[in-house]
């Protein structure tokens, strides 16, 4: 017998009907929010970039492949990484469905990571996805733009994440070697085969970028839970009927179930 709350087709009908009151509220709070987003002063990027790409040495202009919008996703794969972050290779399967579609409406989709080339193409293999994937191995992007840290900024905590400085984001038991790791975390590295303090080096986001005039504009970034959106599995489980229901960290990459 369930323990929910349970009722007739027209209390259903009653309590559906003033959701979706709050759902279409919700929505318009989104398109603001979309507005808003689209408002924020552009940061011209004047820093030399490069990549590493299957197509060869490319400069964050390169990324663009001809098209005036780039949006990265900072993928969770350091140098020491065997494999790459269960959580990122989640939000990873739906790029390449997607990734024509944006294309041919003017925007490029490409994933970024630390690790050499030769791995990041190893495991694409692996996961079977085409989208493209560059390596900034070696160069300040990763750093610059909040996803990667350094040992001694680890130590020290001197971790500047999700537009919050020191040791007061979310993730202080990750970036803090004197915080305890969290129970999951041998579950989160077996993978990449890496201690929790390597793995935490690394953290996901997103960014986005316009080329307009021959000068790349930094116009948005986005890190933490403002990464949901992309996860199209977990707006599905949004609508399931036990949701997240979440006791546990649960991911596995799609071949390890």
């Amino acid at each position: 017998m369930t323990n929910h709350k349970t009722g007739t087709r027209q209390e259903w009908l009653e309590a559906r009907r003033n959701l979706l009151k709050k759902e279409k509220q919700l929505t318009r709070r989104s398109d603001e929010l979309v507005q808003l987003r689209q408002e924020l002063p552009w940061v011209r990027i004047d820093k030399e970039y490069q990549f590493e790409t299957e197509d060869g040495q490319a400069s964050l202009t390169g990324l663009f492949q001809g098209r005036s919008q780039l949006l990265i996703y900072h993928f969770m794969y350091g140098p020491d990484y065997k494999a790459g972050c269960p959580s990122c290779s989640a939000i990873a399967d739906g790029f390449d469905r997607s990734v024509v579609h944006l294309a041919n409406h003017d925007v490029t989709l490409c994933a970024v990571s630390r690790a050499p080339l030769q791995k990041l193409q190893a495991y694409k293999q692996r996961m079977g996805w085409t989208f493209p994937w560059a390596s900034s191995f070696g160069s300040d992007f990763n750093f610059d733009f909040s996803v990667s840290f350094t040992e001694e900024q680890q130590r020290r905590g001197n971790i500047e994440y999700n537009f919050r400085e020191g040791n007061i984001s979310s993730r202080k038991h990750e970036v803090d070697p004197n915080g305890a790791a969290p129970e999951a975390a041998p579950k989160i590295t077996a993978g990449t085969e890496t201690d929790w303090a390597t793995y935490t080096r690394e953290a996901p986001g997103m960014s986005a970028f316009v080329l307009e005039d021959g000068i790349i504009y930094h116009t948005y970034s986005t890190y933490e839970r403002g990464l949901d959106d992309l996860w199209g599995m977990y707006k599905w489980l949004d609508r399931a009927p036990l949701g997240r229901n979440e006791t546990e960290f649960w991911l596995r990459r799609h071949d390890e179930y």
